[in-house]
């Protein structure tokens, strides 16, 4: 034990205050005095070696959206530097808060020539110029002395959602540090109240009007606002849908539930859009893969936001940094009984917009079928005088399910549904990216208090085996001692690249269940080639591999299945569900079955 403190011990001793239990990394030369110090303050932080330090970057991604809190990853100098970019760019653009603690060579070694040298001295390249771009904070820390301030400015960085990276000479991290324990920095809660005033009367009128939408994002789960989403949904009398990311904000089975957005969604959350009078936004910025297939039906109806970043479509926007304190002050202002303002408080400003005061009401007969109804209704009027406009317009939205497939072994569809049977209470799924991500998004139903997550960010192949991983850590314990089960599903192009984190499970004896989809392919991929390409050659088809028997060979003692039929399917999952530990199943699929996206299943083949 050591009687001293260090550099390295202050940041274990940081990060623990934080509410961190768990750091991932690959061990290496200049980052071994960081796993030094964990074993020292073991009663603290567990130190998790993961097999890539890309997978160390999506356990601590993972840890943080399970958790609503901050991630931690380490990684050495040189190539174990350069692993982490793909991840923390996933942890960048998903807006996840994560702290990478990167080990580079001695400072008295920088452009001299040291191994691994990424100081930007002598021809060497820079490091802080490489993070940078995929961080809100990026810093050397050139002395001991500078450690604290570092650390809190890196912390509070990762509060506006995303990575902070420090770079850790190996002579720092060894160094003696005279300073006080650390305090964690306040969470900041900004909100534009004049906005959510805007937003408040808004909401307001289109009660008045007709139903209002909500589609929300994945704000919701890092901000931990469930269920504040929930109680506004009822306050309002809502229809919600959830995008892609963010099945696990809004329980299917709820009130008002009408699936997910965009490209891997549902034709009734379009429906319900031609009927709104008003579409709110929360924590989503309605990216391409959340609003494909809606373009029409979210033109037509007014839109307004709440959230930490302007979405990219136009709207009444009201920034938040914390969703569940914003919807706590908007559920309260909506069930005061007070009289309607378009215009809000003095000194709020109008809104310039027009359509932004325009609310739209779709009206369809149950017994009819849609028409070119049109008309316009005038009456009611804004605290300016002006009349609010009301179309009446009808159009259904149509979305094609999965098309038919002839080819071997199971459909997306039969799979999902096997899986949807035997989840069991509060379980957490992870979905990797390509078609099978699709077939998920698109068909499972999460059991409540279940985390949903599929890295829509960057789209990295073999994400969901790391973050799996990390948030089977945090949340594979529940408080009344019994276990929680995560399941991984991920294509076979996805396993070949990181499944082999499958190891990191085994050895930490985690209760997860991987579900491997073999096409033995890069299916999305075929597909496009079929649909863009004329299907004149193939690269992404591969010969046959049997996962299934490969990881039997490996790891005698992983409980391992290789079923063919849905009947043996569904024994494999109750086996293991019923089984400590991890699990593995590999499922035979057709690479030339079109998942349930829209873009394929509306796309004219060449």
């Amino acid at each position: 034990m050591h009687n001293r403190t260090r550099v390295v011990d202050h940041l274990v001793k940081a990060v623990s205050e934080l509410g961190v239990r768990h750091i991932f990394g690959v061990d290496g030369a200049n980052i071994e005095d960081l796993y030094d110090a964990a074993f020292d303050h073991r009663e603290l932080v567990t130190a998790v070696v993961a097999k890539h330090e890309f997978s160390a970057a999506t356990m601590a991604d993972g840890y943080a959206r399970s958790t609503a809190g901050l991630g931690v990853v380490a990684a050495t100098s040189g190539g174990g530097a350069m692993n982490l970019v793909a991840g923390l760019a996933e942890s960048f653009t998903s807006r996840v808060p994560v702290l990478a603690l990167v080990g580079q060579p001695p400072t008295v070694l920088e452009g001299k020539g040291a191994f691994q040298d990424t100081s930007g001295r002598a021809g060497a390249f820079d490091a802080v110029r490489l993070f940078t771009p995929i961080s809100h904070y990026c810093a050397r820390v050139e002395a001991p002395a500078d450690l604290p301030a570092h650390l809190t400015r890196a912390i509070h960085a990762t509060q506006h959602g995303g990575p902070a990276v420090l770079l850790l000479p190996k002579d720092i991290q060894q160094a003696e540090l005279v300073a006080p324990a650390f305090t964690p920095p306040p969470r900041a809660y900004r909100r534009d109240t004049a906005s959510l005033w805007r937003v408040v009367h808004t909401l307001q009128a289109a009660r008045v009007i007709g139903k209002v939408v909500i589609i929300a994002g994945d704000q919701v789960a890092r901000d931990g606002a469930r269920g504040e989403l929930a109680q506004l949904a009822a306050v309002l009398d809502a229809a919600v849908g959830v995008a892609p990311d963010a099945k696990d904000v809004y329980h299917h089975a709820d009130p008002g539930f009408c699936g997910v957005a965009g490209s891997m969604g549902h034709p009734e959350l379009i429906e319900a859009l031609h009927r709104a009078s008003l579409c709110l936004l929360i924590g989503t910025r309605m990216p391409v893969t959340a609003r494909a297939g809606l373009e029409d039906a979210l033109a037509e109806v007014p839109l307004a936001s709440i959230g930490g970043d302007i979405p990219f479509l136009g709207s009444i926007h009201a920034r938040s940094t914390d969703l569940s304190l914003t919807l706590t002050e908007l559920i309260g202002e909506l069930t005061a009984a007070t009289p309607i303002h378009l215009r809000g408080r003095s000194g709020d400003g109008v809104v310039d917009n027009p359509r932004h005061i325009r609310f739209s009401l779709q009206l369809v007969p149950d017994d009819s079928t849609v028409s070119d109804l049109s008309t316009t209704v005038t009456g009611l009027s804004t605290e300016s005088g002006d009349a609010v406009v009301i179309p009446l317009q009808t159009a259904r939205g149509e979305q094609p399910e999965d098309t038919p497939a002839q080819g071997p072994g199971l459909r997306y569809r039969e799979v999902v549904e096997a899986v949807n049977q035997a989840l069991p209470e509060g379980a957490d799924v992870f979905a990797d990216a390509g078609n099978t991500g699709a077939a998920v998004v698109h068909h499972l139903r999460l059991p409540r208090d279940g985390r949903f997550t599929v890295a829509l960010g960057m789209g990295g192949m073999g994400y969901a085996f790391g973050a799996g991983i990390g948030s089977a850590f945090a949340r594979s314990q529940r408080p009344d001692g019994s276990m929680r089960r995560t399941f991984v599903i991920a294509g076979d192009g996805a396993f070949f690249m990181h499944g082999m984190e499958i190891h990191t499970a085994i050895e930490h004896n985690l209760p997860i269940t991987f579900i491997v989809l073999n096409n033995n392919a890069h299916a999305m991929c075929i597909t496009r080639e079929q649909l863009y390409y004329g299907d004149r050659y193939s690269f992404n088809r591969f010969r046959p591999a049997y996962p299934g028997a490969g990881l039997a060979a490996m790891f005698p003692d992983l409980c391992t299945h290789a079923p063919i039929t849905r009947a043996d399917l569904a024994e494999s999952l109750r086996h293991c569900v019923g089984s400590p530990g991890p699990s593995f199943i590999a499922v035979d699929c057709d690479p030339d079955e079109i998942p349930p996206f829209t873009p394929f299943l509306t796309a004219p083949r060449r």
